[in-house]
């Protein structure tokens, strides 16, 4: 364990200024996953002190939210884990290479990734704690939240704190395989990942199931136990989602590497060729326009069912705050799950460009000009974005029409709320592209070279 630790800190030490940025990165996914994800439960933690006949409706619910939002931020901790994987992995595969026992390898990896964990937990921590007066200014109940409320508190922060590094620890492990089996395949980079169709029959099954039972779900009366169904049903499939969107992924990237022509076919192929490398990491980069598109179709429903039910007349007062409440919680969800997604994608993309640096590097150095190696790199990512954005949403819509049926789902303002939350989900990830093109540049160097 010492000649471990020692080899880490020396690693973590040593480096240009692109490897502290790469060690950088994760504590910052790590700080924002953490600090949301405090504010998120300290938050949900407050509903279920109400007490009166609408106590279930608001815990129900606020369940519901918290499934909606900790999933997302789940995925992007995941992320967070694996960010600058590459870098490490050509580390580890070279002290593999010579001769290192899989014991070093091993602790080494668990020791980067819980140092860098457990830095960013505390800033998120820190982060929590100035949040909560600003989230404490919105009204629930008829009162403000205050900051009181929206703190999780000390045991409950630790626990938080504890689960995330742990987690952490897990997903570096889970790529740690092919470092110890195949520690030349990483070098040379001839690991690209591949996702078994039985995986994908199974996952499809698992769709199905959610279906059926979305189907099932329709005829509940008991808000409680609707609300249950709806989180485990909900759960399953966003996690089906974030399993098979690689597969979908590389599956389009390979036609369009087939059938790649024209006057830009060389950014069409490099961007094709870009997925292809590692889809997972190409799906982590919209993974949460995906999942925020999934949220979208439900707040979207969310505020036509509240619309709708302000317009039957004069209701008593508690039904009145609850439908001023509904409305609030769903316009928080969207703001949370959209500031989960510009901190992924802001993340992902930055370390997806130190992480390809060499290849950047050598295309600039045969000439090939930077606006065409940004081109091919927003459109790996652009490209594949409409098909998963649209698909989650259509997945989304399946799932709730036995629910809310088709005329909620097909109602003027569900339909604005599901397109705006799409435009600006995308508008967030081509903001972000273009807010990295600097460490591109940077990456390549500070000449900037045309073609001949």
């Amino acid at each position: 364990m010492r000649p471990a630790a020692r080899l880490t800190l020396l690693l973590l030490r040593r480096g240009g200024d692109t490897d502290r940025g790469a060690l950088l990165l994760p504590v910052a996914a790590f700080g924002v996953v953490t600090a949301l994800m405090l504010t998120v439960l300290g938050g949900a933690r407050f509903f279920f002190t109400i007490r009166g006949p609408m106590a279930e409706t608001y815990q129900s619910l606020a369940a519901l939210a918290v499934i909606l939002l900790v999933i997302p931020l789940l995925t992007l901790c995941g992320s967070a884990a694996r960010l600058s994987a590459r870098r490490r992995d050509e580390h580890l595969s070279t002290l593999r290479l010579l001769g290192a026992p899989t014991s070093t390898v091993t602790s080494m990896t668990v020791l980067e990734s819980t140092l860098l964990a457990a830095a960013g937990t505390l800033a998120g921590v820190l982060g929590h704690l100035l949040l909560a007066p600003l989230v404490g200014l919105v009204s629930f109940h008829d009162s403000r939240l205050g900051a009181g409320n929206v703190l999780l508190g000390v045991p409950g922060t630790v626990l938080c704190v504890v689960a995330l590094v742990v987690m952490a620890a897990v997903s570096s492990l889970v790529g740690l395989r092919t470092v110890v089996v195949s520690p030349l395949g990483v070098r040379t980079r001839q690991d690209a990942p591949r996702m078994s169709l039985v995986r994908v029959v199974a996952i499809l099954l698992a769709v199905g199931l959610g279906l059926v039972a979305g189907d099932q779900l329709g005829d509940a009366q008991d808000i409680v136990g609707l609300v249950i169904g709806l989180v485990a049903t909900f759960g399953v499939t966003m996690a089906v989602l974030n399993t098979l969107g690689p597969w979908v992924l590389r599956t389009i990237a390979r036609r369009q590497a087939r059938t790649a022509s024209g006057p830009k076919s060389a950014e069409r192929l490099l961007a094709a060729r870009t997925v292809l490398d590692s889809p997972k990491a190409a799906w982590r980069q919209v993974s949460g326009v995906s999942l925020t598109s999934f949220v979208a179709v439900f707040a979207g429903v969310g505020l036509a069912l509240s619309n709708g039910m302000a317009g039957t007349g004069p209701m008593a007062r508690e039904d009145a705050i609850m439908l001023v409440d509904l409305r609030t919680g769903i316009l928080l969800t969207l703001v949370i799950s959209f500031v989960t997604v510009a901190a992924s994608v802001a993340v992902n993309q930055s370390a997806d460009i130190l992480d390809r640096r060499d290849l950047y590097v050598s295309l600039d150095r045969m000439g090939m000009p930077r606006s065409r190696v940004d081109t091919a790199r927003r459109r790996a990512v652009l490209s594949p974005l409409r098909v998963v954005s649209l698909g989650s949403a259509l997945v989304a819509a399946l799932l709730i029409a036995p629910l809310s049926g088709i005329a909620l789902l097909t109602d003027p303002l569900s339909g604005l709320v599901i397109a705006a939350a799409l435009a600006a989900g995308i508008g967030i990830v081509w903001l972000s592209l273009l807010a990295t093109a600097p460490l591109l540049t940077r990456v390549t160097g500070s000449t900037v070279r045309t073609a001949d």
